[in-house]
């Protein structure tokens, strides 16, 4: 089970930590950890992805703004929002898979979302 956490409203600008807390060991051979989000009306798109072996990857629009991390101990992976736009906002869920990839296709265990609001 994956549950999120730390969404909240915050201004253009401003940072959020999101938290994806996993309460047990990913299944065999899933061994890859994505955020996505999706906004009212749009289509869920992939935001960034980490493998067991700390492989990360982001789409475009984040680069140099997101980073995403993770602690093993604590069974949990991060991802550090800075410089947020509006167009940030969404829902944002995290999910496990076996193929690294910004396709929600690729991913099969989903956890509940966390959403975020970007508003002055």
């Amino acid at each position: 089970q994956l549950v999120e956490s730390g969404g909240g409203l915050v201004q253009p600008g401003g940072s959020l930590r999101l938290s994806c807390a996993a309460s047990e060991s990913a299944p065999d051979h899933y061994f890859v950890t994505g955020w996505f989000r999706q906004a009212p009306g749009k289509e869920r798109e992939g935001v960034s992805y980490i493998t067991s072996d700390d492989l990360t990857y982001y789409r475009d629009s984040v680069k140099g703004r997101f980073t995403i991390t993770r602690d093993y101990a604590e069974n949990t992976v991060y991802l550090q929002m800075d410089r947020l736009r509006f167009e940030d906002a969404g829902d944002y869920y995290c999910a496990q898979g076996r193929t690294p990839s910004l396709s929600a296709r690729a991913y099969d265990i989903w956890g509940q979302g966390t959403r975020v609001v970007v508003s002055s």
